[in-house]
């Protein structure tokens, strides 16, 4: 089966069935686009098992996704999807970028939670967008915003109350949205790539920050949020 595309963390294959691919992920880690980057032992097969449990929990609670089927240790068969170039963050609190741009105290809370679009473009360096922009370059239709929208809040809520009990508190976390047959679903991965987890009691991080900011061993960090979570 054919390499369709190759990212940082990820390689998309052409699938076995029809308008389907299959989803590999891979050992190695990017920061401060791409700048930073290493291969870390087994992280691509916790990622791999972190995001398939994420993806079923929140489909299994109503939001559509493109997750269809678990393969191997590191790959899953998802719907074809025509992606919508945009990074959705929703924020609980403030940590990494917002705090930069605003001069935010680190932590804040946010009630109810932010959501901030980014234009999913390496070349531009991912700009922060405002809706008027999102209509100018067309990206997605007003209908389909509050869409993406109602869907990021409503799914960051299920996994910040599936997070809570295993003592990790769900700060930020990015999601992608693309069409089927011009429906809505959520794509791509949810996996400590793409949100920030912190330990309720500690404070310590438990995501990609702990490479970004050389806080300790990214394998070992990724391990840990998969015991909590069980699978492992």
């Amino acid at each position: 089966m054919g390499l369709l595309y190759e990212g940082k963390a990820k390689q998309l294959f052409e699938g076995p069935e029809p308008d389907t691919v299959i989803i590999r992920f891979k050992d190695s880690v990017t920061a401060g686009n791409a700048a930073k980057r290493a291969q870390i032992a087994e992280k691509g097969t916790l990622s791999a098992a972190i995001s398939l449990k994420l993806l079923e929990l929140v489909g299994a609670a109503g939001i559509p996704t493109h997750l269809l089927r678990w393969l191997d240790e590191r790959s899953f068969l998802a719907r074809l999807v025509e992606i919508i170039p945009l990074e959705v963050v929703v924020r609980n609190r403030a940590a990494g970028s917002i705090v930069r741009r605003l001069g935010l105290e680190r932590g804040r809370a946010f009630e109810p939670p932010l959501i901030e679009l980014f234009y999913k473009s390496d070349e531009l360096g991912d700009p922060l967008l405002c809706e008027s922009h999102i209509q100018l370059l067309e990206l997605a239709r007003p209908d389909e915003l509050q869409q993406i929208k109602r869907l990021a809040l409503q799914a960051q809520g299920i996994l910040k109350a599936y997070f809570a009990p295993l003592q990790l508190e769900l700060v930020d976390l990015k999601f992608e949205f693309g069409r089927v047959k011009g429906k809505i679903i959520l794509a791509d991965e949810i996996s400590p790539d793409t949100m920030r987890l912190w330990d309720s009691e500690t404070g310590q991080s438990f995501d990609k920050d702990v490479f970004r900011e050389d806080k300790g061993e990214l394998g070992a960090t990724y391990l840990e949020v998969a015991r909590r979570m069980g699978v492992r």
